[in-house]
């Protein structure tokens, strides 16, 4: 029989350690021959990204020892950085980018003593030179990419073009040895795509002030004898439509992702030149979505086989990875217990990799062999760190809203195989707010979540309106109206838990990180529905993030998000939290990296200066080293205990096993 304790005092093995030691995922797998190779993260590593290779006996290693970093920084979210091949005589090569400098380096790793030698050149123009999106060329000896490149200071003074780096190294120290593949003329663009016959490339552009979940086009060109794109012409896409993804079918057809329905589906056009009109639809009607929001440049939610078949990743909601027949329009899904793929593709052959999770396992690295169907986990295997007991049984919900929509959130209730609460006692709640905030809450296994399910603290992740996942229809409810509609559906949430008896409604709180960190510090100041938040690296200040205090990839989302900038001028500082500062009545705790140019730390520093001498228990921590999302070990432990710390000091509950949180007024 399980022993009585009140919620929020129960012991966990999960420790703030071992959530640390399990954030993040794998990322951006690939194929160097036969072999497998995508970057995990290492938390206890400082933060960095290792590049890891699997092996055909299925062990796997780091190919670089650390500080070796292999993150691009390209529009800051950063796109794939490493990209492989295998050379007569010497094995693998390697081509990757290295965080801190950010320049292109290659290695050989199976040659004796090699070490990486770097490709491109430093610039000491504003922030340099960044590479993302690689792809070796098969006859060239070059890398085809993104080049981002910094013409002044400001962080909206940048150009991208695709580039061709040599492999040769003479470009190391000059970057006139860095061919230009493509004009300026578009703000943002993706790596380009080679046909079967090599003769065409194909990628994605859009400009300010779209994102590009709002609108984009697709760009087609010829590649000339001598390596030259020429001809380049608009074939798709629209201010209206977003296409996330374009790629080559094996018979020379075009594939592209497009949400002109409603929803991002799969599309055909070709062979030949692609229809103006659109393409035909591969598997349509099924209101699922076959492509997201490019946060990343490269990601992959498709992939063709040689056969002739399309590996997809789609879903409402949760994700399956599928193998999708274009001439029948068959979809059959790999069998499995994932409930969510990541936007990374692989293919060898009939094989098919991605990177896979499940609320009970975090990702790993998973194949799927198309001729029989068989799946199993190749890389990166999930294992559970403590008794799988201790973790939270997930429920997806979908509550009412104002005017009656929906609003679809996953319910984590605490859970404790050895615990249970006083009769009559109900659970604090936690009000999660994801981040984007065009973008969503998976169902998976988070450590995180855990750490405080396990200790009786219940987490509910909201998909608020604007998430993605759920149709552009969805996904548009934002528009114009961030700090209104997202507050309103995470308060409507938190209110139907207390209302049907699943939540104290004393004991609710919110925290959010980067846009999450906005709805977080706008519902403190908007609404009384919670007791205490959690403010993780926020945008606080509208006004400022408008005008030169973000990057730029960024630094017009507030268009769609608020309303045109001089028209509306008004809307931006009315939304904005520091505005509202004197509203706030309730404690909070706010953790920066001071690093980060996303979200920088002057937005906090100047909403502190407006809570201080106002009587509002709260604390603030930032974090030396740490940039947007934290990333190191140690940041992470601090961050979870001084969150539990709030909770518990806000609701009233025990906790002598981590520091106590110090509260300044």
């Amino acid at each position: 029989m399980a022993a009585q304790a009140p919620y929020g005092t129960w012991p966990s093995p999960i420790d703030a350690a071992l959530a640390a030691s399990h954030d993040g995922r794998p990322e951006y797998p690939g194929l160097v021959g036969t072999e497998v190779w995508w970057t995990a993260p290492r938390p206890a590593e400082g933060g960095r990204r290792a590049l890891i290779r699997g092996r055909a006996d299925g062990t796997e290693e780091s190919v670089l020892p650390a500080p070796w970093n292999v993150r691009s920084r390209v529009i800051e979210y950063g796109g794939h950085p490493w990209a492989g091949a295998v050379r007569d005589g010497t094995g693998p090569l390697v081509v990757f980018v290295h965080h801190p400098d950010q320049r292109l380096y290659a290695h050989e790793p199976d040659v004796p003593g090699a070490e990486p030698r770097p490709l491109t050149p430093l610039s000491a123009v504003g922030d340099g030179l960044r590479w993302a999106d690689l792809r070796i060329h098969p006859d060239r000896g070059e890398v085809w990419c993104v080049l981002e490149e910094f013409t002044g200071p400001a962080p909206t003074d940048v150009r991208r073009v695709i580039a061709a780096v040599p492999l040769d190294g003479s470009a190391a120290d000059d970057r006139s040895a860095v061919r230009e593949l493509s004009d300026d003329r578009h703000r943002f663009l993706t790596g380009p795509r080679l046909s079967p016959d090599g003769r065409q490339a194909v990628w994605i552009a859009w400009d300010h002030p779209q994102m590009p979940w709002d609108g984009t086009v697709v760009k087609l060109a010829e590649v000339t004898g001598d390596g030259r794109l020429t001809g380049v012409r608009s074939v798709l896409g629209s201010a209206g439509e977003s296409i996330c993804q374009a790629d080559w079918a094996p018979d020379g057809s075009l594939l592209f992702a497009s949400d002109t329905s409603g929803w991002w589906e799969l599309y055909r056009s070709g062979p030949g030149e692609p229809d103006r009109a659109g393409g035909t639809a591969l598997c349509p009607g099924r209101e699922e979505e076959f492509g997201g929001p490019l946060w990343k440049i490269g990601l992959q939610w498709f992939h063709p086989l040689e056969n002739g078949l399309i590996a997809v990743i789609h879903g409402k909601g949760s994700t399956a990875l599928g193998i999708l027949d274009p001439e029948t329009g068959e979809l059959v899904d790999a069998v499995g217990p994932w409930t969510e793929w990541a936007a990374g593709l692989a293919v060898h052959g009939d094989r098919v990799f991605g990177v896979a999770a499940s609320p009970h396992s975090g990702y790993e690295i998973v194949e799927l062999d198309t001729r029989t169907g068989h799946t199993r986990v190749i890389g990166s295997p999930h294992r559970d760190p403590v008794d799988p007991a201790y973790y939270s049984q997930p429920l997806t919900r979908t509550f009412t809203g104002p005017g009656g929509r929906e609003i679809h959130a996953y319910v984590h209730p605490p859970h404790h195989p050895g615990r249970s609460a006083p009769d009559g006692e109900l659970p604090p709640f936690v009000v999660w707010a994801h981040g984007g905030p065009t973008g969503y809450a998976p169902l998976v296994l988070d450590l995180e979540i855990a750490y405080f399910t396990s200790r009786g603290i219940g987490v509910v992740e909201v998909n608020y309106g604007g998430s993605t996942g759920y149709g552009r229809e969805y996904r548009e409810r934002l528009r114009e109206e961030w700090g209104v509609v997202d507050v309103e559906d995470c308060a409507a949430v938190a209110g139907a838990l207390a209302a049907e008896g699943t939540a104290d409604p004393d004991r609710l709180a919110i925290r959010g990180g980067s846009a999450g960190g906005w709805t977080t510090a706008a519902s403190l100041a908007g609404t009384d529905v919670y007791a205490c938040g959690t403010i993780l690296f926020p945008v606080l200040d509208l006004l400022a993030w408008a005008t030169d205090e973000t990057h730029d990839f960024e630094s017009q989302y507030l268009e769609s998000l608020i309303g045109p900038f001089d028209e509306v001028r008004h809307r931006y500082r009315d939304r904005s939290p520091l505005q509202h500062s004197d509203r706030i009545s309730v404690p909070f705790l706010l953790l920066q990296g001071l690093d980060d140019v996303i979200c920088p730390p002057a937005q906090s520093e100047r909403f502190l200066a407006r809570i201080a001498g106002r009587g509002i228990p709260h604390a603030y921590i930032s974090f030396e080293g740490e940039s947007h999302g934290f990333r190191k070990a140690e940041t992470m432990i601090r961050a979870l205990e001084s969150e539990l710390a709030l909770y518990a000091r806000t609701f009233g509950i025990d906790r002598p096993d981590i520091p106590p949180l110090e509260l300044t007024q």
